[in-house]
């Protein structure tokens, strides 16, 4: 690459970066928002809530990057034809593949890095968040046990919570046993934790006392304890084994999906496309990069507004990405629009190619002037 083209992909790359992080970020804040509510009252600290955010990011940039790639390339070459910098480039025997190629270039470093995400980093990574959020939403010391209310287990069960320490106790604590209606129980105690083990949840009780009501004969009994426990294994029930979605899973298991038991065979159409879907993406990577860049090198060059180039790509942009949608809903109710579906992201990269190459030479041909005959 001559120094012009080092000088242009110098300028695409940073202002990749750039746009990248800045789209990430505004995605981040926005999914980020749905846990706030998990550390004000939920007791999810902080560092668990960065690694479970961070953990949703590789989900979202193979959809940031082509959009990012696109901006840039708009934005960069736009700014060199004003400047006049494209002209001088042209003036110094820069052909047009010559001034489309550092943005063709770091177009297939971004379809190799969301090829890398789609494969790789992104199934396993929602699959930890998953996993986290599965566990978390399960977890009866963070999600059931709120702090400062009487949190109903069930409807014959209250427990009271007055604080949380940092260390995982409870402080302040009530509970009220409604079970057997001709005998309630109520539990006070100054402190305690909500252990999980394999038998199922139980809440350990210090330094209290357990009042019982008989109704028939109106007695109450009053017990003192230093520690005593109260099950919840019969209060809520366990779980069931987490469903996997499509986006946790290898492209191997997305393909052999009949293989696999614990997926109805109404999904396995779903799940095929997801894997295609993977296969396929990352292509409109470079054909946003192309349609951008043959908007931006077609006709001659001026310092005038380049408004209407600008206009025209994301015109296109918008047309190119509303096909695509339209195929992948297709392509989940009928597996043969499968190929369709390849052809839909190889296609903007081959007319984007043909009109970057030629756009120039018929701009010339419709702007020549005509020869007077005698």
């Amino acid at each position: 690459m001559t120094r012009m083209g080092l000088y242009m992909f110098r300028q695409l790359v940073v202002g990749m970066i750039m746009v990248t992080a800045g789209l990430t970020c505004v995605i981040w804040l926005m999914q980020s928002l749905r846990f706030v509510e998990m550390i004000v009252n939920r007791g999810l600290t902080v560092g668990t809530f960065l690694y479970m955010t961070m953990l949703m990011l590789p989900n979202f940039l193979p959809i940031v990057l082509p959009i990012a790639l696109f901006t840039v390339v708009v934005f960069i070459y736009s700014k060199l034809s004003t400047d006049r910098e494209l002209i001088v480039m042209r003036g110094a025997g820069l052909s047009q593949w010559a001034l489309a190629k550092p943005a063709i270039l770091l177009g297939m470093i971004v379809v190799l890095l969301i090829y890398a995400i789609n494969l790789f980093i992104m199934p396993e990574s929602w699959r930890k968040f998953r996993e986290m959020q599965w566990a978390f939403r399960h977890s009866f010391a963070h999600v059931v046990l709120q702090e400062g209310a009487f949190n109903a287990l069930s409807s014959d069960i209250t427990v009271y919570v007055r604080e949380r320490s940092k260390d995982g106790q409870l402080r302040g604590l009530l509970v009220h046993d409604n079970r057997d209606k001709e005998k309630p129980t109520t539990y006070m105690a100054e402190r305690g934790a909500l252990v999980e083990s394999g038998a199922g949840a139980r809440l350990v009780l210090f330094e209290g006392n357990r009042q019982e009501m008989d109704r028939k004969t109106g007695r109450l009994s009053l017990l003192y304890f230093d520690r005593s426990a109260f099950d919840l294994e019969d209060v809520l029930e366990s779980p069931e084994a987490r469903y996997r979605e499509a986006s946790e899973r290898t492209l191997d298991e997305l393909l052999n999906v009949s293989n696999d038991p614990t997926v109805p065979p109404q999904d396995h159409g779903k799940f095929t496309v997801e894997a295609h879907k993977r296969l396929s993406s990352p292509l409109l990577a470079m054909g946003f990069n192309i349609i951008a860049l043959a908007c931006m090198l077609s006709g001659t060059f001026s310092r005038r507004s380049q408004s209407h180039r600008v206009i025209l790509a994301i015109a296109f942009l918008i047309v190119v990405q509303a096909g695509v949608l339209a195929i992948q809903y297709y392509s989940a109710r009928d597996l043969a629009w499968i190929p369709v579906l390849y052809a839909s992201a190889v296609a903007p990269s081959i007319f984007g190619y043909m009109a970057l190459l030629h756009a120039r030479d018929w701009h010339r041909r419709r702007n020549r002037p005509a020869v007077a005959t005698p």
